[in-house]
C-alpha cells in the first residue's frame, strides 16, 4: 500500500508547528471545500485526513515513526480506539512480554520477589524535647510473621517438601500463546509452587503452607536525633514476613513532632519570644528563659534595646541530623506596655516625662 505523505499534501515541512499546521488546512480547506464552484471533494477528504494526524500530538508521533500504515495510532486497517491491543497480542500484557520472548527484556518477577513479604509505613509522633538525644522507641504492629512451628518453610515439622508436579521442580513452565506476529512459546513463574519448584508434602498445621502467621509483633527502633517532621527511617527486614521463606519487607517509620507551645521550630533552629518591662529594655538586665533541655538559662539584654529584636543564643537549638553540631537558639525580645499602674508608678513616669523620657 503505497504510503501517504501528510506533510506535504498539506505543503509543510516535517518541523512545521502546530500553528503553520492549522493555517494551512484552513486555507487549502477553504480552496477545495465541495460547496465551492472549483472544489474537490476527494482533496478535501484528503487534506481533512492529513490535518487529522497532524494535529494530534501522538498520531503525529506514531506517523513520523510509522507513516500512514499507522494512522490513528494502530496498524493498516485498524483504529486504536476500536481495537483491544491485548486481545491482538493474544493475552500478552503488551511490549514487555514481546521484549520477554525475544530476550529484551527483564519485566517478568522472579520467584523471590513473589515471595517477598510487603513493606510497612507507620507513623510515630515525638515531643520537641525528646529529639534532642538518640533514643529507643518500641512499637507494635499486627502483621504477617513467621510461623514458629515450621519455621517458615510452610511445611509440617518432620515432613519434606516434593517436587512440584507442574512443572517437574523446574520452577517454570511454558506457555504458547497467538499472536498477530505469529506464535510464541514463554517461559513464566509455575502458579503451583510459585517459582520454588517444590511444595511442602504435608502443609504445617498452623499457617496452612503459607509459612506465615498474622500476630502481634513488638518491634525496637533506633530514632537519631535531630530527626524532623515528615521524616522517614527505614528498619530493614521489620515489615511483614516473606511467604515460605521469602524476603521479609522493610519497616518505614514516618516521625511527626508534635508543635510545642513556646518554641517554634525552623530546620535545626528554634525560636522563642519573651516580653519584658520598658525599664528592663531601657536599662538593660539579666533575664532567665526556658530551654529545650527543661531548665532555664540567663541571657544579658542590652541596654537601649528596641521591641521585635532578635537575640542569637549559639547552639541551643536541634542538633544536627548525622553529623556534629547543634542549630541556634533565637530569642526575640517584646517589650511589654502595662495594661495598669500603680500611682506611685504613674508619679513616677511623670518625672521620667517631665526628663524627656
Amino acid at each position: 500500500m503505497q504510503q501517504k505523505d501528510y506533510y506535504k499534501i498539506l505543503g509543510v515541512e516535517k518541523n512545521a508547528s502546530s500553528e503553520d499546521i492549522k493555517k494551512a488546512y484552513y486555507k487549502l480547506a477553504h480552496q477545495y471545500h465541495p460547496d465551492k464552484k472549483e472544489g474537490d471533494e476527494k482533496k478535501f477528504k484528503e487534506i481533512n485526513e492529513a490535518y487529522q494526524v497532524l494535529s494530534d500530538k501522538e498520531k503525529r508521533s506514531n506517523y513520523d515513526r510509522f507513516g500512514s500504515a499507522f494512522n490513528n495510532g494502530g496498524p493498516s486497517g485498524f483504529n486504536s480506539q476500536n481495537v483491544n491491543w491485548e486481545d491482538m497480542m493474544g493475552g500478552f500484557g503488551g511490549l514487555e512480554d514481546i521484549f520477554d520472548i525475544f530476550g529484551g527484556g527483564n519485566s517478568r518477577r522472579k520467584p523471590q520477589d513473589l515471595r517477598r513479604g510487603k513493606d510497612i509505613e507507620v507513623y510515630l509522633e515525638l515531643e520537641l524535647e525528646s529529639i534532642l538525644k538518640n533514643q529507643e522507641k518500641e512499637i507494635s504492629l499486627t502483621k504477617n510473621c513467621t510461623c514458629s512451628r515450621c519455621n517458615g518453610s510452610g511445611a509440617e515439622p518432620g515432613t519434606k517438601s516434593k517436587e512440584c508436579f507442574t512443572c517437574r521442580g523446574t520452577g517454570v513452565v511454558q506457555e504458547i500463546r497467538k499472536t498477530f506476529l505469529g506464535t510464541f512459546s514463554q517461559n513464566t513463574i509455575c502458579p503451583d509452587c510459585n517459582g520454588e519448584g517444590s511444595k511442602p508434602e504435608k502443609p504445617c498445621n498452623v499457617c496452612s503452607g503459607e509459612g506465615r502467621i498474622k500476630k502481634e509483633d513488638k518491634i525496637k527502633i533506633n530514632i537519631p536525633s535531630g530527626v524532623d517532621n515528615n521524616q522517614v527511617i527505614k528498619v530493614k527486614g521489620k515489615g511483614e514476613a516473606g511467604k515460605r521463606g521469602g524476603e521479609a519487607g522493610d519497616l518505614y517509620i514516618r516521625i511527626g513532632i508534635k508543635p510545642h507551645k513556646i518554641f517554634q521550630r525552623s530546620g535545626d533552629d528554634i525560636y522563642l519570644r519573651k516580653n519584658i518591662t520598658f525599664s528592663q529594655a531601657t536599662l538593660g538586665d539579666k533575664i532567665k528563659i526556658p530551654t529545650l533541655e527543661r531548665e532555664e538559662m540567663i541571657v544579658k539584654v542590652p541596654e537601649g534595646i528596641e521591641s521585635g529584636k532578635i537575640l542569637k543564643i549559639s547552639k541551643r537549638g536541634i542538633p544536627h541530623f548525622s553529623s556534629i553540631g547543634r542549630g541556634n537558639l533565637y530569642l526575640q525580645i517584646n517589650i511589654k506596655t502595662p495594661d495598669k499602674l500603680t500611682k506611685k508608678q504613674k508619679e513616677l513616669l511623670e518625672q521620667l516625662k517631665k526628663e524627656g523620657l
